[in-house]
């Protein structure tokens, strides 16, 4: 499964330049991984409620080209890797409709409870798991 977020370089996420900041990559990433959650069928906050955590241990970014003042950005979201304690999403920046993009990421997340401590999400949440590891062999829809 495959989240398409739409993003527009704002003026304030550039530098003097006029390109995006580094800085808001990741930042794009989140607004993805956000929406390929709830395409999933639940949300950060559900997750939260049942009492399992999802921050962030490990961050890549590799930039391949610039994004503008004003561009059109596509941000594709998916889920590359389930473990009963991990969570693994991989990301692909698009700029205006091209072909190649001009950024790639992942993200690794840990499986958390309350007190952050690792929960395995197969054993204790059994359903959550289910809906995460079937966006794993779900083909892409559009």
């Amino acid at each position: 499964m495959i989240s398409r977020s739409k993003i527009t370089v704002r003026y304030a996420e550039t530098d003097k330049m006029g390109i995006a900041h580094h800085a808001n990559y990741p930042i794009w990433y989140e607004v993805a991984r956000t929406d390929l959650i709830k395409k999933i069928g639940m949300t950060y906050t559900e997750m939260e409620n049942m009492g399992v955590g999802v921050p962030l241990v490990e961050l890549q970014c590799r930039y391949m080209g610039a994004a503008y003042y004003e561009d059109e950005l596509t941000v594709e979201a998916k889920v590359s890797k389930v473990t009963p304690v991990k969570l693994e999403f991989e990301y692909e920046i698009y700029k205006n409709g091209n072909e190649k993009p001009i950024n790639t990421g992942r993200t690794l997340h840990a499986l958390v409870n309350k007190d952050l401590r690792p929960v395995n999400v197969k054993k204790n949440y059994p359903d959550l798991y289910q809906k995460l590891e079937a966006a794993l062999e779900e083909p892409t829809k559009e």
